[in-house]
């Protein structure tokens, strides 16, 4: 197991950074969260890059990449709280590669990969991203299937994230997919906790800044133990979610029969790491971090939303139980 970057994985690291950060500065967030819509000029600009179809086979117009590529961008959409549909994207691609039959393959991950006509993820209950979508792999209790969006009938939900699109699908059935998604849906729930990595490390990084120009009694707060061992402890929950994060990701492409157990040890861990360390944040932020005017709330409320999707730690850790033996 490589516990570093390729030269490749480390430009891809560098390139998401430094576009995300030029496209999605603390205002634009503000204004497409409060806003309620995407724009579809970034989209497009993500899409050009090649970014929508990082881990879908060159077969199909994607760019052939592994599952570390793809978390590598998952984790800088989270830093940027960037809101774009590019998740839910990658989740529908993922979901439909590996288990949709040669018909379904050809049929929507082209669309998938160029980001023309983008896949949308969800339940009986809660869709994420399926306006402007084409097709959404829906988890029913049959088992996943795919449903034109054409087809369904969708209501929009508030939700706590304004960063996201969320909806309640009423009515459409859809076809089942052809084959076993259980290896796809681990692979879903890795793609996200690398989001709740990007998360945690912001709010993180955002609290360190601020202990060290907020100053009391003449003296930056970051000096004070009670704030510096808050930032200590937020560094090791960020870096322990990050590291069985990449591992779960190796384990997806390199070891697949571990990556049950990878996937579900690395969302419990971040789920709970993005949300304590965005909490822990706001408290060294003191007053103004507890307005809702603050930028680190688009944090919070995204980690949230995240710890909920494609279960939750506490089932997470129910399943590691159970695959080690211990449940």
């Amino acid at each position: 197991m490589r516990f570093d970057f390729n030269d490749e994985q480390a430009e891809i690291k560098e390139t998401a950074r430094q576009f995300l950060a030029s496209r999605f500065k603390p205002d634009k967030v503000r204004e497409l969260a409060e806003s309620g819509t995407y724009e579809d000029a970034l989209w497009a600009e993500v899409s050009e890059l090649g970014w929508a179809g990082i881990a879908i086979d060159e077969e199909f117009g994607g760019q052939g990449l592994g599952m570390v590529e793809l978390i590598v961008l998952c984790e800088e959409l989270g830093f940027a709280c960037a809101p774009l549909p590019f998740l839910a994207n990658a989740a529908a691609g993922i979901v439909i590669e590996g288990a949709g039959s040669d018909e379904q393959k050809a049929a929507h991950l082209p669309g998938i990969a160029s980001g023309e006509a983008r896949g949308a993820i969800g339940d009986e209950a809660v869709v994420i991203d399926a306006e402007g979508a084409d097709v959404i792999v829906v988890f029913a209790a049959d088992g996943p299937r795919l449903l034109p969006v054409a087809e369904a009938t969708l209501e929009p939900l508030d939700l706590i994230d304004q960063t996201r699109r969320y909806s309640k699908l009423t009515a459409g059935d859809g076809e089942p997919l052809a084959g076993d998604a259980d290896g796809a849906t681990d692979r879903m729930v890795v793609a996200v906790a690398a989001e709740l990595v990007g998360i945690g490390q912001r709010a993180m990084e955002m609290a360190v800044e601020y202990a060290k120009e907020r100053e009391q009694f003449e003296r930056p707060i970051g000096a004070y133990q009670g704030v510096s061992h808050a930032c200590a402890k937020m560094l090791y929950d960020v870096e322990e979610a990050r590291s069985l994060t990449y591992a779960a990701a190796w384990a997806a492409d390199a070891e697949p029969d571990s990556l049950p157990l990878a996937a579900a040890m690395a969302k419990a861990r971040a789920s709970e790491a993005a949300w304590d360390v965005c909490k822990a944040s706001i408290q060294v932020h003191g007053g103004i971090g507890f307005t809702w005017e603050h930028d680190l709330h688009f944090l919070l409320k995204r980690a949230r939303a995240d710890a909920q999707l494609f279960g939750t730690a506490g089932q997470h850790k129910e399943r590691v139980a159970a695959l080690s033996g211990l449940g």
